[in-house]
């Protein structure tokens, strides 16, 4: 024997680093890929897939897309060749390469100009970044108008039910300047979130239930305290008005 050549597709550096990453967001990963079972297995491996299915036609891939969805789950698929197609067009999310073919940018949703099949984790942060942001405002808005109505409340209606003013805690001047206080930090809160919305809130990969946990004790308690606090310092300030006595 005179050498030996070893033939092996090339796993991109830092692939499996970027697999993990997709864990720690939830995402479960499957290679499909036309290779026999132990090129499939070794590449896998390598890569740090979570599962693969070797051998495929395209009626494999399409079936095991269609396989689980119907488990309840939503499907993000990447390819860029034409026996992708079918796959692309049946999952929730169809990525396409840029470098594929005609077949398969017609099938997907999108087409990634970089040819990057770990472009679904760029796609995924955006899409929950989204949500978050979205959650944590309706979180806080919902939350920031419990304290209101402790202002509000016993200033309207304590004159004709005296037992109303036990919701008073905040110990606020007067009815005038309990109403008053709320509509400016009401008017001030809107402001202050206006760069919150556009800038998003920060989305870190974990699970679902830490990230509801941390966005209920940030944003959820956040807006519960934050207008006693605001509201009573309002009325501090503008309780000396004339008419607010």
């Amino acid at each position: 024997m005179l050498g030996v050549v070893h033939l092996k597709d090339v796993v991109k550096q830092g692939m499996r680093e970027r697999f993990d990453e997709m864990r720690r967001m939830g995402i479960r990963t499957v290679m499909i890929t036309g290779d026999n079972p132990l090129t499939a297995r070794a590449i896998a491996d390598e890569a740090g897939v979570d599962d693969f299915l070797a051998e495929a036609t395209p009626e494999d891939k399409l079936a095991l897309i269609k396989r689980e969805q119907e488990g309840g789950r939503l499907v993000a698929m990447t390819g860029d060749g034409t026996n992708d197609a079918p796959a692309l067009a049946q999952a929730d999310v169809g990525v396409a390469m840029n470098t594929g073919t005609s077949a398969a940018k017609e099938a997907g949703n999108m087409v990634d100009l970089d040819s990057n099949p770990t472009k679904l984790i760029e796609i995924v942060e955006i899409g929950k970044q989204l949500l978050i942001t979205r959650g944590a405002l309706t979180t806080f808005s919902i939350a920031n108008d419990i304290a209101k109505y402790f202002a509000i409340v016993p200033a309207m209606f304590a004159a004709v039910y005296p037992g109303l003013d036990t919701l008073n805690v905040m110990r606020l001047a007067s009815p005038q300047s309990a109403i008053l206080s709320a509509v400016v930090f009401n008017a001030l809160v809107i402001i202050a979130l206006v760069p919150l919305a556009l800038r998003g809130v920060r989305y870190r990969p974990n699970s679902a239930s830490a990230l509801l946990s941390r966005n209920l004790y940030v944003y959820g308690l956040g807006g519960v305290v934050a207008p006693f606090i605001g509201i009573k310092l309002i009325d501090l300030l503008i309780q000396f008005l004339p008419g607010m006595s």
